[in-house]
């Protein structure tokens, strides 16, 4: 996503939402510089999550993808600044699949003011 919305709808100061509508995936805000970061943050959402616990009940059997997504949040307001969205230096947006591969969807409402 980046840029490339903020930049089709013409908005030079507003918001941007992006908005998963999926229960097994969710959108985030984190470091995009160092690939180990994104290893280490999946790494811990499989031991505080792992995909097979005795207490589970869902007979899909992807508990652990839907906590996983309540975790990660179905959605991310940024700041659009000077037509670009203001993100720190090294963050980046993720589309967090937790139960995949599959095809998704994402929406992003850009807003001006």
């Amino acid at each position: 996503m980046q840029n490339a919305h903020v930049r089709k709808s013409g908005v030079r100061e507003g918001l941007a939402l992006v908005y998963c509508p999926h229960t097994t995936a969710g959108i985030a805000i984190n470091e995009n510089a160092d690939p180990d970061v994104k290893h280490d943050c999946l790494l811990l959402l499989d031991e505080v999550f792992p995909w097979e616990h005795p207490k589970y009940r869902h007979a899909e059997g992807n508990t652990a993808a839907h906590l996983k997504s309540i975790m990660a949040g179905p959605s991310q307001h940024l700041i659009i600044h000077e037509g670009e969205l203001l993100l720190g230096r090294w963050q980046g947006i993720y589309f967090c699949e937790f139960d995949g591969p599959r095809r998704r969807q994402y929406m992003v409402k850009i807003l001006e003011g």
